[in-house]
């Protein structure tokens, strides 16, 4: 019955170390059906080359296994809070890519320098405050889907696909997989692009809006004209 499902989970986790955002373990990728009502997500541990389909987990929003021998990822509640929370989000990558790791582990949010930013992302790639004693010693995984949901706020997910959650790592999500590790890999090229260009022009500000808004909206929204019907 999840076969499907479970093939296209595995092909979008595979895709984290075929594009170098993962080492190790150190990532997950879900997919929503929400006509099932059913959540796929990796398993947690379980290596990369060693994965299977019939590995993949198959959840309800609950988080009960309805199918599936091993455990699911750790983050399995932050991925979760995210599904109930935004109808519009079909996939979700976690990882711990360098370039973007960074900006998280130094609170930073990843500012929008120029237009290779503004073709995926509207504004800055925003950073979470850090979670409180309390948050981390009580459901921390329900929490830190708590604090992107705050940061996020009432802003459309899928106008900037992606956070840095404080002293954690980025997490990003798009209408299915392929658009989820897509903003996964831009995140982590333009977080690259951003530390460099601080580095030589410490005194760097954003790019000019009407420049970032140009870019955003020729690829996003009822104008936009950038690619074939």
């Amino acid at each position: 019955m999840y076969e499907k499902l479970r093939a296209e989970c595995l092909e979008a986790n595979l895709l984290l170390p075929k594009y170098g955002l993962i080492t190790f373990t150190w990532g997950n990728v879900s997919i929503i059906d929400r006509a099932l009502g059913v959540v796929v997500i990796k398993p947690s541990g379980v290596s990369y080359e060693d994965m299977k389909a019939e590995d993949i987990v198959v959840l309800d929003l609950d988080g009960n296994v309805l199918d599936g021998k091993l455990r699911p990822s750790s983050d399995t509640a932050t991925h979760l809070r995210l599904y109930k929370e935004y109808p519009n989000m079909g996939a979700i990558v976690h990882t711990h890519s360098r370039w973007a790791t960074i900006f998280a582990q130094a609170k930073r949010s990843i500012p929008a320098l120029g237009t290779t930013h503004a073709d995926y992302f509207y504004g800055e790639i925003p950073c979470t405050r850090e979670l409180t004693s309390d948050e981390i010693n009580g459901s921390y995984e329900l929490e830190t889907g708590n604090v992107i949901v705050e940061t996020i706020g009432n802003h459309d997910p899928l106008h900037c696909p992606g956070i840095v959650v404080a002293s954690h790592g980025p997490f990003s999500w798009g209408k299915d997989a392929k658009d989820a590790v897509m903003h996964a890999v831009v995140m982590e090229e333009v977080a690259m692009m951003a530390w460099h260009a601080m580095m030589m022009n410490p005194s760097l500000v954003k790019a000019d809006q009407v420049l970032l808004d140009k870019h955003f909206f020729r690829k996003h929204g009822p104008n936009a004209y950038y690619g074939q019907k």
